[in-house]
């Protein structure tokens, strides 16, 4: 087993709200991943006393221990106890009530000598390579889903539509304070012998396919493997420099945090 990982923030001497860990062998055998990738809060109050990054390592590191020591519970009833244990950090000092209570997507891979286990939550990424070479992506369209209906809409209220969906009925979930949100993730499993890699990576490295177009999702998972996790992400970068207006490349922000865990099983 052989794992590489990267995680980058996106403006130097500012926090990265990503979060990447691995652990192995987990429970004597095998091993699990978590990449998590923090929401930015908006400009203003948002309910919490802590900032985005710390909200990322605090469910992070919990959800990765949970994983990597509790092979009795499904990586759902994981992330689960993982949000509850985290909310119970803050919940007498912050409105865990507030709809931009501190919040991550999630990525979360799991394996031992019988099979892989995974669960995607928004719009972090799992690509998974079989014994053929072959890539298929892991994804939680949910929030992409939304982007047609918005465009729909005048300039000036697509933002607002897309936020009033965030965590609702009919939108996109993200792991904040509700452990019942795990249930909504998407979750499977794939015999370990058809498996030779994985990776997990955040969206600002996903900016390479669904931003750039560099190619789709088996080109920059052969990238990873041939050129390495630093150039996938510095290719990125050097992109987002190019075109720091977005006027080229639409985007919410110039650049993002980016990161990736490469596991070769």
């Amino acid at each position: 087993m052989r794992i590489q990982s990267v995680t980058e923030p996106g403006t130097p001497g500012r926090a990265n709200e990503d979060f990447a860990g691995t652990v192995a062998p987990a429970a004597g055998t095998g091993g699990a991943l978590v990449l998590l990738d923090g929401v930015t809060a908006p400009p203003g109050p948002y309910g919490c006393a802590h900032p985005v990054a710390w909200f990322s390592a605090a469910l992070g590191g919990t959800l990765l221990e949970l994983a990597g020591t509790r092979r009795d519970m499904a990586l759902a009833d994981c992330l689960a106890a993982a949000i509850a244990a985290t909310a119970d950090r803050h919940r007498t000092t912050c409105d865990l009530s507030h709809p931009r209570t501190p919040q991550a997507t999630a990525v979360c891979a799991r394996w031992d000598g019988v099979r892989v286990e995974y669960l995607v939550l928004s719009d972090s990424a799992l690509l998974v390579e079989d014994q053929d070479g072959a890539v298929r992506a892991v994804l939680d369209t949910r929030l992409d889903d939304l982007r047609p209906a918005a465009r729909r809409l005048p300039p000036e209220r697509r933002a607002a539509f897309v936020e009033g969906l965030r965590n609702a009925e009919g939108g996109f979930f993200t792991a904040a304070a509700d452990p019942s949100v795990a249930r909504l993730a998407l979750t499977g499993s794939v015999p370990r012998g058809e498996v030779r890699r994985l990776a997990a990576l955040s969206d600002g490295l996903g900016r390479w396919v669904e931003t750039f177009a560099f190619g789709d999702w088996s080109d920059l998972f052969g990238e990873l493997v041939t050129a390495g996790p630093c150039a996938a992400v510095e290719r990125v970068r050097a992109a987002e420099t190019a075109d720091p207006l977005g006027q080229g490349f639409p985007r919410v922000k110039a650049h993002d945090d980016a990161s990736v865990i490469l596991v070769e099983l």
